[in-house]
Formats: C-alpha cells, sequence, structure tokens
C-alpha cells in the first residue's frame, strides 16, 4: 500500500515527490539501510536517492574542481553506488532509483540533503565510517542534528513483527515523531506500542516526603491517553498498545525493541517526572535498541 492510498500525505508536489535519501559506504549496515529505505520508498510510493559521499581527510587542500577529484575516490564511490543501486533495484523493482555521489562533509552534506528529502537513511556503523568517520558517531549527530525523520538501520527487525514503538512524552516535541509512528504503523498494517517511562525524582526517596504512587501512576497514564487522543481519532484503524512504566526510558524502549519492525523517538523532549532530556533518551536507543531506530525532530 502506498502512502498515497493509504490516504496519507505525500511530501513535495505530485509531480516531484521528495525523495526517501539513503547513504552509502559500501559496507554491509549500508547495504542493510538501503534494503530498509527501498521497502520504504515502495510502501509510501516515493522515489529512492542513494547518496555516497567523498569526504577529504582532515589535511588535504581542496585544489580540485568537482570534474578533477582524484581518481581513486571517484571509482570507489561510483562502484559502492553501482553496486547499492543494484541492491534497490532487485529489492524493489517498481521503485524509482537515482544515484548521486558528492564532495563535502559527510554530516554537512546529510543534513542538507535532509532538507528536500522525505527521510535520511542510514547505518549503525560503516567501514570505518565514510573515508575516515566512524558512522556510529555521523548517525548520531545526523540523527540528533538534522530536521525530518532520520532512521538508523541498526541490525534485527528484519523479519517483520507487525509492531511499531513509539516514545511517549508529555512535550508537544513528540507530536511528529508520533505522526510517523501512526504513518508506519498504517503503511505496514502494525500494531503500535506506546510507550510512556516515568522515574520518580531523586528526592522523593527522601524518607520525611510521601507520595502516592497510585495517583502518579494514573497521572502518568493520562498523559499517554491525552497525547494519543487526536491521533487515535485520525487513525483509527492502527491498534494501539499503552505500555505506561516506571522505567528508564532508554531501558523501557530498548527492551520494547526486541518486539519490534521500528523504535520512532523524538529527538528532544521534557518528562514530566524525571526532567530527562528525550535528546539524551534518542542517543540510548540509538546505541541499543534491536531494531531499525527513527529520530524524528520537528
Amino acid at each position: 500500500m502506498s502512502q498515497k492510498d493509504a490516504g496519507l500525505p505525500v511530501s513535495g508536489t505530485q509531480d516531484a515527490p521528495s525523495p526517501i535519501v539513503v547513504a552509502v559506504d559500501g559496507s554491509a549496515e549500508a547495504e542493510r539501510a538501503v534494503c530498509w529505505a527501498a521497502d520504504d520508498a515502495f510502501r509510501r510510493g516515493l522515489p529512492l536517492r542513494i547518496v555516497h559521499v567523498v569526504e577529504r581527510g582532515p589535511y588535504d587542500i581542496p585544489r580540485f574542481s568537482t570534474p578533477e577529484w582524484p581518481g581513486s575516490l571517484v571509482a570507489s564511490g561510483r562502484k559502492v553506488l553501482t553496486v547499492a543501486e543494484r541492491a534497490a533495484r532487485e529489492r524493489r523493482p517498481s521503485v524509482e532509483v537515482t544515484i548521486e555521489l558528492v564532495e563535502g562533509t559527510t554530516v554537512r552534506v546529510l543534513r542538507d540533503q535532509a532538507a528536500g528529502a522525505a527521510e535520511i537513511v542510514l547505518g549503525s556503523r560503516g567501514l570505518g565510517g565514510f573515508t575516515g568517520a566512524l558512522m556510529g558517531s555521523v548517525s548520531t549527530y545526523v540523527a540528533t542534528h538534522t530536521h525530518g525523520p532520520v532512521v538508523v538501520v541498526r541490525p534485527g527487525g528484519e523479519e517483520s513483527r507487525g509492531e511499531i514503538v513509539a516514545g511517549v512524552d508529555d512535550s508537544p516535541e513528540s507530536e511528529p515523531a508520533l505522526a510517523y509512528a501512526f504513518e508506519q504503523a498504517v503503511l505496514r498494517g502494525a500494531v503500535l506500542r506506546a510507550v510512556h517511562a516515568w522515574q520518580l525524582p531523586v528526592h522523593a526517596f527522601a524518607p520525611e516526603i510521601s507520595y502516592d504512587m497510585d495517583e502518579i501512576r494514573q497521572a502518568q497514564h493520562r498523559v499517554v491517553s491525552q497525547r494519543l487522543g487526536a491521533w487515535r481519532e485520525r487513525f483509527p484503524e492502527v491498534t494501539v498498545v499503552e505500555d505506561v512504566q516506571s522505567a528508564h526510558p532508554v531501558d523501557a524502549l530498548t527492551d520494547a525493541s526486541a518486539r519490534a519492525d521500528l523504535v520512532v523517538v523524538g529527538s528532544r523532549g521534557m518528562s514530566s517526572v524525571g526532567a530527562a532530556l528525550l535528546g539524551s533518551v534518542s542517543r540510548g536507543v540509538l546505541h541499543h535498541a534491536h531494531c531499525p531506530v527513527a529520530v524524528v525532530r520537528s
């Protein structure tokens, strides 16, 4: 089912829809990202753009214009793109695929690409990164500094489990992540598990302060119900499971990821109990999840 067929908004104009952009470097992780991106492009009825970044070392002097890049870097990059394009076409023959070789700093190139993309997809690690930088650091930086959805394809989740996990807190910044999670659930025909993890503030453990735990738990359930209310009305076909628990958000989301096809989190938010920045949560989930992770900034 395409995104249009599902009644969801399609990015870009009808004549030129925004592409899904996937970054490749020749690694097995990047190949996994290409397959994920091709599948998502197929589901959403969007074109796929495969990008390889030629990044100079820190001491290289940019003496060459674009047509005069050092031959070995260009030849290697073109080979990487050819292999990735073949994999995407074999995976989803009906998806429109283009390739692009770009010179620049990887994180900057991907951030620029995101401006006109439906989403950015990349692997969790590469062959020492894109010509030098660890892909792990690249993926973390891009995911937490780029506007719009960034999907980091971690090992796991290759077999469909029929569940999307979304991190929920009480901040407006979580809304774009919920929108993306519900859309993915519709397109995949999956259950949406809304995970809200809360912790008592440190001073709650002082013996002179008493807390009504039942009241706190009820308050946390209300947070989730209120945050999900409008989305349930908009997507009545999605089965939603409210998963509210007293735990660290990273632990709760990581545990849920073991049974999920995708975990979706916002890049920044504030938990009402514990005051933990969701930015740190998203980084923790990126490092520990058992399936692909989508980080969505508004």
